[in-house]
């Protein structure tokens, strides 16, 4: 609590004042980090084909996320760190669960497939290069040091079929 206070340039009072605990800290940033994935896949209009709203989405995600790296910053951490005690995954996959729920009944997203499925290449394609992009970039680092290739640094893209 002291770290934010002194980023946020106030007392760690005020910070207690506002959440009342680390775990309330916790929950408020979790909910920031919901509100800014459903406000991008908001942003994209439900017209087109299944695969291109899903598209236009996952791009909206995509920039959303380049837009703002603390919060890749805090997914990386909360959904890496097996002793993260925090739900943001759960919640974000509430919010998928949601969202694949309405394109479904809307006629936008295929039946044929069950909605688990959908909602778990949902969340594969978003999260996919978000939590590998580091092991990438490292791995590149270290073969052009090693005098590899000097085509340009390979990007991650997710497909789940």
């Amino acid at each position: 609590m002291r770290g934010v206070a002194a980023a946020a340039g106030v007392t760690v009072g005020l910070v207690q004042h506002h959440f009342k605990t680390k775990d309330g800290l916790r929950v408020a940033v979790e909910q920031l980090v919901v509100d800014y994935y459903a406000l991008a896949i908001a942003a994209v209009p439900d017209v087109g084909t299944p695969a291109e709203i899903a598209s236009r989405r996952d791009e909206s995600v995509r920039r959303m996320l380049e837009t703002h790296p603390s919060v890749v910053n805090y997914i990386r951490r909360t959904v890496l760190d097996p002793r993260g005690s925090g739900r943001l995954l759960e919640r974000l996959t509430e919010l998928s669960r949601s969202e694949v729920a309405k394109l479904r009944e809307a006629g936008l997203a295929s039946t044929n497939r069950p909605e688990s499925t959908q909602i778990i290449g949902l969340m594969v394609r978003q999260f996919g290069t978000l939590l590998l992009q580091p092991m990438i970039d490292e791995m590149w680092g270290y073969l052009t040091q090693k005098g590899g290739s000097s085509d340009g640094k390979p990007t991650l893209s997710v497909t789940v079929g």
